[in-house]
């Protein structure tokens, strides 16, 4: 049963609100960055259009898009493994640049860092919680 699965995972159930962006700041955030797609349609004119549309958005989401909760990455980049590589690249790119004009920098430039783990329900925080309702 997909619920047994879920509560042996770890994933707890959410009791979203309408119009509460706080129940579920992943969706949420993801759902208004697809509402302001430059090319998002008013209207869907069918269900194959719409389908179209959107794997054509989560393609650009997951391979194109930098997201700057990491470190301005793509999700596929971070996922596969090549995101340190390029990281990389980019403090070799920096560093020349400081080291050419160190006048347009207030200091040493560094790439942000990528988070090691990202948490819908943060295992820690559910533990504090519950501690403090204790």
């Amino acid at each position: 049963k997909v619920s047994q699965l879920l509560i042996d995972l770890g994933v707890t159930r959410s009791h979203s609100r309408p119009k509460v962006s706080n129940d579920n700041p992943y969706s949420e955030s993801h759902f208004k960055t697809t509402k302001y797609q430059p090319d998002f349609p008013q209207r869907f004119d069918s269900l194959t259009h719409a389908r179209e549309w959107m794997d054509g958005f989560i393609s650009y989401y997951n391979h194109v898009h930098r997201h700057s909760g990491i470190g301005y990455h793509t999700p596929a980049s971070v996922h596969y493994g090549t995101a340190e590589l390029v990281r990389e690249q980019r403090a070799a790119t920096l560093a020349a640049a400081y080291e050419q004009h160190p006048e347009r920098f207030n200091r040493r430039p560094v790439p942000p860092s990528i988070p090691r783990q990202a948490w819908i329900n943060d295992p820690a925080k559910r533990r504090q919680t519950e501690q403090q309702s204790s």
